[in-house]
């Protein structure tokens, strides 16, 4: 039996499992992620706690086909980091200094790309090669995946879809110092954002608190059959739905995969993308499913030993 190891590197934890090469899980864990002095311990750590385990599991490096490692920054193809806000890292060889340090392969990527390997290998997309995966948390996340492997793109950056611009006449900044990007209206604090403005000048009663409202109490709300309340996920459908109808006629997939933590909503959410979506969507890109994402903060593990699978 040959092993792997996946790596999924965020900015609080680090989160590994050793697989078997048929894919089953046989352990799994985390560790802080130490991003003092530029984050120069996260991938000794990440070697060291490597290294623990294979002991532990009394393995021998022969039997290790290598690791993989997701990491929340575009990657270039040679596994290069030209800089992660959320790890402290301005430039690094992530691939060149894991192989250093573990003597193991190494195969590296974006986070979000790599879980959405991960949900076509295990989860929502599972038994498709084309699927896109968004990722709706603090920001809008995604993942393209197209006859099975990763779109990567010239400078790793393939899969932002966050940035793509959905309304050309915002006057407020996104994060990335553009206007009018997905970001600013499907993520958990874009959600918010359109809460209050939205709550600013209605008059109507609603269960929302004016005060403090969160993505969670909105879709809370909707459950609940608040008109407000629906009025605001409307929008954020709107905004998600023309942007993902963008998106299909470019990579036609046969999915949308939707995770993140606004994806904890559950299936409530789903009639309000689907329906802008088909509005606006190229007639040969209608026969498309929706489905909520299902192996949670397992994706970036499973999408990383994928990486390392289907490099062998």
């Amino acid at each position: 039996m040959k092993y792997c190891f996946g790596v999924d590197i965020g900015g609080t934890t680090v989160k590994m499992g050793l697989f078997e090469e048929t894919g089953t899980i046989l352990d799994k864990w985390e560790i802080t992620t130490d991003t003092s002095e530029e984050g120069k311990a996260i991938l000794p750590n990440v070697a060291a706690s490597i290294e623990m385990k294979i002991e532990e599991h009394k393995l021998i490096k022969d039997d290790i086909i290598g690791i993989g490692a997701g990491v929340p920054a575009p990657v270039t193809a040679e596994g290069v980091v030209n800089g992660s806000a959320n790890l402290g890292w301005t430039y690094k060889e992530v691939k060149k200094e894991l192989e250093e340090l573990t003597g193991l392969k190494s195969y590296i990527g974006n986070d979000a790309n790599v879980a959405a390997l991960g949900e076509m290998w295990k989860g929502g997309g599972e038994g498709e090669k084309n699927m896109i995966m968004v990722t709706l948390g603090t920001g809008v996340g995604g993942g393209i995946i197209i006859d099975g492997k990763i779109l990567v793109g010239s400078n790793g950056a393939g899969g932002e879809i966050g940035h793509l611009c959905v309304n050309y006449e915002e006057t407020d900044q996104c994060g990335c110092g553009n206007r009018g990007c997905l970001e600013q209206y499907a993520s958990a604090t874009g959600i918010v954002r359109l809460a209050r403005q939205k709550l600013g000048q209605e008059m109507r009663p609603t269960i929302l608190n004016k005060q403090d409202v969160t993505a969670k109490d909105v879709f809370d709300a909707v459950k609940a059959g608040d008109e407000v309340a629906k009025e605001i996920a409307t929008v954020f459908g709107r905004y998600l739905g023309y942007g993902l109808a963008n998106l299909a006629v470019v990579a036609d997939p046969a999915v949308f995969v939707i995770g993140g933590g606004v994806s904890k909503a559950g299936e409530v959410l789903i009639p309000y993308i689907r329906e802008p979506y088909m509005e606006r969507a190229f007639f040969a890109n209608k026969n498309v499913r929706f489905v909520l994402a299902k192996l949670g903060n397992d994706a970036g593990i499973c999408g990383a030993a994928k990486l390392v699978l289907d490099n062998e």
